[in-house]
């Protein structure tokens, strides 16, 4: 069975530079929130590459769901970045790194 998972990439958008420390938190309670449920795989901040903020992979079961949680993520929704949703098919020791 193929195994997927969702890469949400965090664009920087015009107004980045206007983030409040309320956001901030806002943002990192979130992190918490999706790593509670089970639905956070990783996430980390882009060093060294310019518009980009950062990454969540999301383990949803579909593309939909993971498209609602980065609906819900307060730097898109404040209008601090935007979001590119990439689908990542899994290689690993059980499908044999996809061979």
């Amino acid at each position: 069975m193929e195994k997927l998972m969702y890469m949400m990439m965090i664009e920087k958008s015009k107004s980045y530079n206007k983030v409040t420390k309320k956001i901030i938190t806002e943002h990192v309670e979130n992190i918490r929130r999706l790593d509670d449920e089970g639905k956070l795989e990783i996430c980390g901040v882009f060093k060294g590459f310019p518009g980009m903020a950062g990454m969540y992979i999301l383990k949803t079961k579909s593309r939909e769901e993971a498209e609602e949680l980065c609906k819900m993520e307060p730097l898109v929704i404040g209008g601090y970045a935007t979001y590119k949703l990439v689908t990542l098919q899994i290689a690993d020791r059980e499908n044999n790194y996809l061979l």
